[in-house]
């Protein structure tokens, strides 16, 4: 690993370059920070499917392409006059010490569930208004509803223990077969969503991260769905004219 010398200096190259491609380089000159955001949530999506695969050396790529969003920011702030990257740097430097008092200060923790509570305590007393306004709106759904439970939590919000979330579950899915067999379009809608945020729930209880179990699930059955498609191609045959029961024989095959 390198030194801490090592790593001043490799940053501070990187801030170089950042300055000579944005002098030097006709796409670098032109680029906002309106015309880098979804740039950067694709850069953000990358680097979570490397995390996703274990593929260490994609995640240090990864990783690399997201700093150089930071600082590419960072520079366009400087250009403003707004702020630059030292600016940046020391004000998450000040967040996390004044975040972190039982290592700055003298507050004392027993565990992980009582720093996450001062945490949310102290974000109101900086003054926010509600323990959810630092949850994006922009975020996936599912995301977005393991943020708003995580938060609601750090303030005791919450069940008392994984079988209450259960019974929650159960009772929300007899309310959505209710309105499935009533017909009613609305209500479905609305009590779908109460059984996905109620499994999400349990999901958090059981220390499962949702949004990463599904998308193992969806990279599974693409995997199967493709050894599928491979398997009917090189027999000759046609998907769209195979019965369910063929198809199902070779998505047997694929599990094996």
């Amino acid at each position: 690993m390198h030194t801490k010398d090592e790593k001043l200096e490799a940053f501070g190259r990187l801030l170089d370059i950042m300055d000579d491609l944005r002098i030097g380089c006709p796409w670098d000159k032109k680029q906002t920070n309106d015309t880098l955001r979804h740039l950067t949530i694709e850069e953000v999506y990358e680097l979570a499917d490397a995390i996703l695969e274990n593929d260490t050396e994609n995640i240090k790529k990864e990783l690399g392409d997201l700093l150089l969003h930071i600082v590419f920011y960072a520079k366009i702030g400087s250009e403003t006059g707004d702020f630059d990257i030292a600016d940046v740097a020391n004000a998450i430097s000040e967040k996390l010490i004044y975040r972190h008092p039982h290592i700055y200060g003298d507050l004392k923790v027993k565990d992980e569930k009582e720093v996450k509570e001062n945490w949310e305590r102290l974000k109101l007393k900086e003054g926010k208004k509600s323990v959810l306004e630092g949850v994006p709106k922009s975020l996936p759904a599912i995301v977005k509803a393991m943020r708003i439970q995580e938060k609601a939590r750090g303030v005791g919000f919450d069940w008392d223990n994984a079988e209450q979330v259960w019974e929650k579950v159960n009772e929300e899915i007899d309310e959505f077969k209710t309105e499935v067999i009533n017909n009613n379009r609305e209500r479905m809608m609305e009590e779908f969503g109460d059984v996905l945020f109620a499994l999400i729930n349990y999901a958090r209880f059981l220390d499962i991260n949702p949004e990463t179990a599904l998308e193992i699930t969806n990279k599974k059955f693409i995997k199967r769905f493709q050894y599928l498609e491979q398997k009917v191609k090189k027999e000759g045959k046609d998907l769209n004219n195979m019965s369910l029961e063929e198809m199902e024989n070779y998505w047997n095959e694929a599990k094996k």
